[in-house]
């Protein structure tokens, strides 16, 4: 490839990156790390029509982005994403469901020497089918067996592999004759980028109702500490607003000359309490007796069913 091909090539991945930050408001920040090409298609195929996925190295992706800074200096946080094997899945789509498809497609591997544990391995107790010859596998890494019916059985359950840690040859050689896969990989998001703001995939958790209460409870308290200080804001003009009325009821109740029509209601009620109390209870016996009253019918109507009204031995 001549090195102008390598230019072009440059030149018209840069492009693409700049559309796709122009035309896309969110960004998933995905590890690659133990993920095949074969894979890669799939998962690109389950989000076509949701998101779009784009590859590339990082010396090539900050670049791009450290020469669009100039007119978007939001990028300098999404240049501080770019860190070990990474790429880029745009979207406009529900966050939530873009993260479950990228999460969902994975493929089991085999323990790989060298490699690092990504989960705990245990080897179930049990018959493994193994010759008695090949005890030493198992004795190296002190796991318990015996010899039934001319095979290896495990006794208990062994853990050989804690995550993090690198697999040794032994586990690995060891998990490959008991055709176990104990791995699987796919792309892990490694953060989110929405808007010039970076923040942990975690944050998609959250439920809706949990932000609504937080947002009201912040509301809620720079509506108080506005209302302390004297100094209105959107939180508090409501507030001050209804307690404004409040004080001009209470002038129109004290002062006789002065009235409208919610404080003459007031005054009423003040003046004759009597007449709004009487009407619960009226209201309550209504209610009372109409279940008695239906209760009185039903028994006349099932004692004319009974005998039509005659005595036994009329």
């Amino acid at each position: 490839m001549s090195k102008g091909d390598g230019r072009t090539k440059k030149e018209a991945y840069f492009a693409k990156l700049y559309q796709l930050l122009e035309d896309y408001p969110t960004i998933f920040i995905v590890n690659v790390d133990n993920v095949g090409s074969n894979q890669m298609h799939q998962i690109r195929k389950a989000l076509r029509g949701t998101a779009v996925v784009l590859m590339g190295k990082n010396t090539m992706v900050r670049r791009a982005l450290r020469n669009s800074m100039a007119e978007n200096p939001m990028y300098e946080k999404l240049l501080s994403t770019v860190k070990g094997n990474i790429g880029f899945v745009f979207t406009k789509a529900d966050l939530k469901t873009v993260r479950e498809v990228i999460l969902s497609n994975r493929v089991k591997a085999p323990a790989k020497a060298g490699a690092i544990a990504p989960d705990n391995v245990t080897i179930p107790a049990g018959n493994t089918g193994m010759e008695p010859g090949k005890t030493s596998f198992f004795q190296a890494l002190g796991v318990p067996t015996k010899i039934a019916r001319g095979t290896i059985e495990i006794i208990n359950d062994v853990e050989i592999i804690t995550a993090g840690n690198k697999v040794g040859a032994s586990e690995a050689a060891l998990l490959n004759m008991l055709n176990i896969s104990p791995f699987t990989y796919g792309l892990t998001i490694t953060s989110v980028y929405d808007n010039g703001t970076v923040f942990e995939p975690s944050i998609l958790d959250i439920e809706e109702e949990t932000l609504v209460k937080h947002l009201l409870t912040g509301i809620n308290n720079i509506a108080a500490m506005s209302l302390a200080l004297n100094y209105p804001t959107v939180a508090s003009v409501p507030h001050s607003l209804i307690n404004g009325y409040k004080n001009v009821l209470a002038i129109g109740l004290v002062l006789e000359e002065y009235s409208f029509e919610a404080a003459a209601k007031l005054k009423e009620i003040l003046a004759d309490p009597s007449k709004f109390a009487v009407a619960a209870p009226v209201a309550a016996e209504t209610k009372a007796e109409a279940p008695a009253a239906a209760a009185a019918k039903e028994e006349v109507a099932e004692e004319s069913d009974d005998d039509m009204g005659f005595g036994l031995f009329d």
